[in-house]
Formats: structure tokens, C-alpha cells, sequence
């Protein structure tokens, strides 16, 4: 399926103004240009000149889709004057969907060198409810209208950081309790077997969502939304389609980049989206939905969403 731009555009804001948001996973590809992006724009002496690209594509982006999912705070806590640009590239009626900082999420550092000294040790700062208000929310305040869920994506767990997930549950649940309310919370967790009725409880007491989630070693979307108790903020929905479930994230970068098309179409995938979406109409106004595409599910976000928004077309 083509990538039309202004069919996706008009299905894009009809879906919005029924309160379900969809788009993609981060937005600077340049295999995107001459489906979302207009080469002219970003050239320079006859060539797209990479600075510009990433400096500007955001604000065209919006003129397509009302939500994505910014990456970058996974990273690192947000500036003020970074979400202050982001916000000021999109419309008033834009969603963000943030990755809160994995300095809150992780138990123990990975053996990755971005972590430098911190490398293969225990995290201080995990579930630090304090740091977080302080170093994530307080930058988020001027654009909090713009916010549309903060996820906690909580990396696989193993045996030497929670011998059983009931004990994750109830650090869990004494972090939420910590939390300052009004803010549009939400968990992805990567530990399949975790997904228990006490998890699903907890989020739900707390009124924070399950972020339906399509990982390497995740069931697939539409057996967590199977799931009793699944849906556990009535005001609520996201996903995030990421991976394959199986595949993992190398083997899908190889295989995918540079993201210009789909290599590899996932029906069910689609047909789970397309479930979501549906899902999202019919709960409003009361429900807001968040749907997130990455280009690693199939080889090329626009095109699966235009398959997920097209009912089959």
C-alpha cells in the first residue's frame, strides 16, 4: 500500500477528534522523505542537509499526525527549553507521548557504555519517586497540555532483580502511591509473565494504564488485550507496536533500515491496531487513545498505520 499523504492526513485528524491518536515512534528518518517529508525543504546544494532535516521535520510531520512518541527522554531528563521546542513545532492539538527517563526505571545498569563507571551496578535512583517529580515533571509543566501519556518502560526483569513479580508489584504500587496525581501515567512492562491480575489491579488502582506492547520476548498485542483486566484506566488506551514478538532489536534495525518501506507486513499486528482503534471510537469521549508505530515492526511506520486507519480498504 502507497503512503498517501493527504488521505492519511484527513483520516489522521478524523481519528484524532474522536480521541484516538496514532503515530510513530520518533520522526527523524530521512527514508520518510517523499512520503511524509518534502525533499525541498531540507536540501541544500542539491543534497538534504542532515542538520536542517532534524532541526525542522517535526513541525511537517505535524501537518500530518497529532501524537509521537519522543524517544529522546528515555535517555536523559527533558530540558525545559528542548520540550518548550518540540511544542512549539506542533499544533495546539498535538499529543506527546514521553518515554519517562530509564534512571527511574532501571533496577540494575546495563553493561553499555553510555552508562560509563555506572556499567553492571545497582541503580540508587530506581522507582525514585522525588527525582522524578523534580528532574521529569517539573520541565513538563509549561507544555503539560500538549502531554498525552508518560511511559515507564520497565526493560526485562531478571531472577536477581525480583525473584517473583509480585514483589516488582509491590515496589510498583508504593511508587504510584508517591506519585503526584493529574499526570497521564502509564506502564510498558517486558516481563511476559508478570501480566497477573496483581499487576493489572495495582495499575488500575493507581488509575495508570497498561501500555499494550508488541516486543521480542512479549506475547503479542492482541493476546494482552485478551487479557482480563487489561484495560486498567477506563480514561486510557495505548500501545506501542515495536517489534515482532521474537525478533530482536539488532536483527530488526539490519533488516529494516533505512526504513523507506515495508519489507515485512504483521496482519496481526494490523489487525490488533485496527482492534485498538476501534476500541478508541468507541470510548469517547471519555477514553483517549495513544497508538505508536515503529518503523522496526514491519520496515516502515507510515505505511502500517495507513494499513491500520484504512479498515481493510
Amino acid at each position: 500500500m502507497a503512503f498517501e499523504r493527504q488521505q492519511v492526513k484527513e483520516k489522521i485528524a478524523a481519528l484524532a477528534a474522536q480521541g484516538v491518536f496514532i503515530g510513530t515512534s520518533s520522526w527523524k528518518y530521512q527514508g520518510w522523505i517523499g512520503q511524509l517529508y518534502t525533499r525541498e525543504r531540507y536540501e541544500f546544494r542539491g543534497k538534504v542537509a542532515r542538520t536542517r532535516f532534524e532541526r525542522d521535520c517535526l513541525s511537517e510531520y505535524g501537518e500530518v499526525f497529532k501524537t509521537v512518541c519522543v524517544d529522546a527522554a528515555y535517555y536523559d531528563f527533558p530540558r525545559r527549553e528542548y520540550l518548550h521546542k518540540l511544542a512549539d513545532a506542533v499544533p495546539d492539538d498535538f499529543r506527546f507521548g514521553l518515554k519517562v527517563t530509564d534512571v527511574i526505571t532501571v533496577k540494575k545498569f546495563p553493561n553499555l557504555d553510555r552508562f560509563g563507571v555506572k556499567a553492571g551496578q545497582t541503580n540508587r535512583d530506581f522507582l525514585n519517586a522525588d527525582l522524578f517529580s523534580t528532574a521529569f515533571l517539573k520541565p513538563c509543566e509549561d507544555v503539560r497540555v500538549k502531554i498525552g501519556v508518560l511511559m515507564f518502560e520497565f526493560s526485562r526483569f531478571w531472577p536477581t532483580d525480583y525473584e517473583h513479580g509480585r514483589e516488582f508489584v509491590a515496589d510498583l504500587d508504593t511508587f504510584l502511591g508517591k506519585l503526584p496525581k493529574g499526570w497521564p501515567y502509564a506502564i510498558e512492562m517486558r516481563n511476559k509473565h508478570w501480566l497477573a491480575p496483581e499487576y493489572f489491579g495495582c495499575l488500575a488502582r493507581h488509575h495508570v494504564t497498561h501500555v499494550f506492547n508488541s516486543w521480542d520476548a512479549m506475547p503479542p498485542v492482541s493476546e494482552q488485550m485478551a487479557l482480563p483486566g487489561s484495560r486498567t484506566n477506563p480514561n486510557r488506551l495505548a500501545a506501542r507496536f515495536l517489534l515482532k514478538p521474537g525478533r530482536k532489536y539488532e536483527e530488526a534495525v539490519k533488516t529494516f533500515q533505512p526504513y523507506d518501506r515495508v519489507k515485512e507486513p504483521n496482519p496481526d499486528a494490523r489487525a490488533a491496531g485496527r482492534a485498538l482503534i476501534a476500541e478508541g471510537k468507541a470510548g469517547k469521549p471519555a477514553r483517549e487513545s495513544l497508538i505508536y508505530v515503529n518503523n522496526r515492526l514491519e520496515g516502515n511506520a507510515l505505511e502500517t498505520i495507513d494499513a491500520m486507519i484504512s479498515d481493510g480498504e
